[in-house]
């Protein structure tokens, strides 16, 4: 990819030189590449399941760059940062690495641990906003956005046509059809509560329009109103509102689970990350599945999509080969990548100029390019220790639970905010 041909070109020159090679047999980038000392590039990823994927995308870069072996290594999403952790502090067992968005690779960058990428070709085309996933305290970027994430209402259309429900579209006509499935002996919303972040996936969706969207966003980071706002509370009371339409014993669900109640047909609805759109035509090619955005405030109103960038890679400061993993990067940041990416993984591409061919992510990017709201808790309000996030996300469970009424979760989250959070001036 940086291999230039051996000759700068005869235009320069008053003379020919006194052999000539054919242009045919001028050599060429790979084949010049494949010349040099082989070299081996650990890739640490917390998604095992896309192993198959990235040896067919890595087969791709090495055509390009022969003498180059990417080693892709993936790990348990939830022992993932323990070993990262323990590579990068020892210096050594990975060159390009998965980062978690926003604080989470912050933290890495500020602690010293990568290398910046600012100036690698393709970057810079990526929208900053995506880039702000994998931003460090000094401005630079150290990470290229993989993709995006959205968080959406999953349903089963058949079900729906076959007891002549409407799509909803606001809060009130969700708890309509909620109730009108529950009466049918369906479970409305396939939810599962072991794993307290799953909360939050739930939460962006039903209460957004609660509080006001990216409206309300910028009134937090000012400062202006805090998680003790009334329309923060009414979110939460939302989510309370809900439990009669969860499954039984929700709170003690893994996801696998509550997966297998929505793509069984026993679940109507399964609310969650646009990244499950992969695992159910895996699962069960035949379900006839479709999405819904966030709910709009009123009838007629917007319906956003919550969409938040969902990982990065980037390199590790102790990495032996940064110029080779450079142009890995580099290769991460291309269109080529991101249309194989989307294509093969059903994902919607942080890349610019990616068409996803799904026509259920199409159909999300349209929705984004309507309207569009980040995922507030992930984006903004993930710092602290532990981060405010998770302070919300347990104190939801905690409702669940019976420990914590309504007003307690909003007033413990806002409690976490304070110990770290300064307004903006």
């Amino acid at each position: 990819m940086f291999v230039l041909s051996g000759c700068s070109g005869g235009g320069a020159s008053t003379s020919a030189p006194a052999e000539q090679t054919p242009a045919a047999q001028q050599p060429q980038p790979a084949a010049e590449e494949a010349k040099k000392d082989p070299v081996e590039l650990v890739m640490y990823s917390w998604r095992p399941e896309d192993k198959e994927a990235y040896e067919g995308f890595i087969a791709e870069f090495q055509k390009m760059h022969p003498h180059v072996k990417v080693n892709f290594r993936s790990f348990k999403s939830t022992e993932y940062n323990t070993i990262l952790t323990n590579s990068l502090t020892a210096g050594s067992g990975v060159d390009i690495l998965q980062l978690r968005p926003y604080a989470g690779a912050a933290s890495i960058a500020d602690a010293g641990y990568l290398l910046p990428i600012d100036d690698v070709p393709g970057v810079a085309d990526i929208p900053q906003s995506y880039l702000d996933a994998a931003r460090g305290e000094d401005g630079k970027v150290y990470g290229v956005p993989l993709f995006i994430n959205s968080a959406v209402i999953f349903y089963n259309k058949q079900l729906f046509q076959d007891h002549g429900l409407q799509t909803p579209t606001t809060w009130e006509e969700f708890l309509q059809v909620c109730e009108a499935l529950s009466q049918k002996g369906i479970i409305p919303v396939a939810q599962a509560g072991k794993a307290a972040y799953l909360l939050s996936y739930t939460h962006n969706v039903i209460g957004t329009s609660a509080f006001g969207g990216e409206e309300y966003v910028e009134k937090l980071l000012s400062g202006e109103v805090n998680f003790t706002d009334p329309a923060f509370k009414e979110s939460i009371k939302r989510m309370s509102d809900l439990v009669p339409y969860f499954p039984k014993d929700f709170i003690a669900i893994d996801d696998k689970d509550a997966q297998a109640l929505f793509y069984t047909g026993k679940a109507a609805m399964y609310i969650n990350g646009s990244h499950r759109l992969e695992t159910f035509e895996n699962l069960n090619a035949d379900l006839p599945l479709d999405i819904m955005p966030a709910l709009a405030k009123e009838k007629g109103g917007e319906t956003p999509m919550i969409n938040w960038v969902d990982g990065s890679y980037g390199i590790a400061k102790a990495t032996k080969h940064p110029e080779e993993a450079k142009a890995f990067i580099q290769f991460l940041a291309s269109k080529e990548f991101g249309q194989m990416f989307s294509d093969q993984l059903n994902r919607l591409s942080a890349i610019p100029g990616v068409v996803p061919q799904h026509p259920m992510l199409k159909k999300m990017t349209e929705l984004s390019e309507k309207s569009m709201t980040s995922y507030m808790m992930l984006v903004h309000f993930s710092e602290g220790t532990p981060t405010t996030k998770t302070t919300f996300e347990n104190s939801l469970q905690g409702m669940y639970i019976g420990q914590l009424a309504v007003d307690k979760v909003a007033e413990d989250t806002q409690a976490s905010l304070e110990k770290w959070f300064q307004p903006k001036k």
